[in-house]
């Protein structure tokens, strides 16, 4: 987000279910813009799925709606490390190539039949407008987020380059 407001200039919205305030797994208080319920593709022009334990939990939030519909728009859609559970449930990762924190995390997810799909990999991986990420692939996920909205520029290039020089 920061790269995305701040370098870039993109205009990012926070939504949260039922638009409640959210603490982050680091303690970071995020009051979000709007509800996700509220998050359609005719208005935004992808979703991103912040990763988190939540994901691992009971307490996630369902939505395989919202997935759905940013998937059927043909609008970029994605998520990094336990946020690619939600795209497992939602069944978007059976046709598409994807990563995540390990093919045994989304193996046991309900809904998930992409295991031949599974690319075991550091880095994200881009299938169209598709992009999932291993939590420990934060620059690459924002890079290919980036390419799937269409921006393509040498300041890009730098970008991937400079925060991702300590994994060279």
């Amino acid at each position: 987000m920061a790269s995305a407001r701040g370098y870039f200039r993109f205009d990012v919205v926070t939504a949260t279910p039922g638009a409640g305030a959210v603490t982050s797994m680091g303690g970071l208080a995020v009051t979000p813009g709007m509800a996700l319920e509220e998050v359609t593709p005719g208005d935004f022009d992808a979703l991103v799925l912040c990763g988190g334990a939540i994901w691992e939990t009971a307490a996630a939030p369902d939505l395989t709606a919202q997935i759905r519909a940013f998937q059927a728009a043909g609008r970029p859609l994605g998520a990094i490390c336990g946020a690619t559970l939600a795209l497992a449930r939602a069944g978007v990762l059976d046709h598409s190539g994807h990563t995540s924190n390990g093919a045994e995390f989304l193996a046991s997810t309900p809904g998930y039949y992409g295991h031949d799909l599974y690319q075991e990999q550091p880095r994200a991986v881009r299938d169209g407008n598709l992009v999932t990420a291993p939590g420990t692939a934060p620059v690459t996920f924002t890079a290919e987020i980036y390419r799937a909205l269409g921006f393509h520029n040498p300041d890009l290039e730098h970008y991937v380059k400079l925060y991702g020089r300590e994994h060279g």
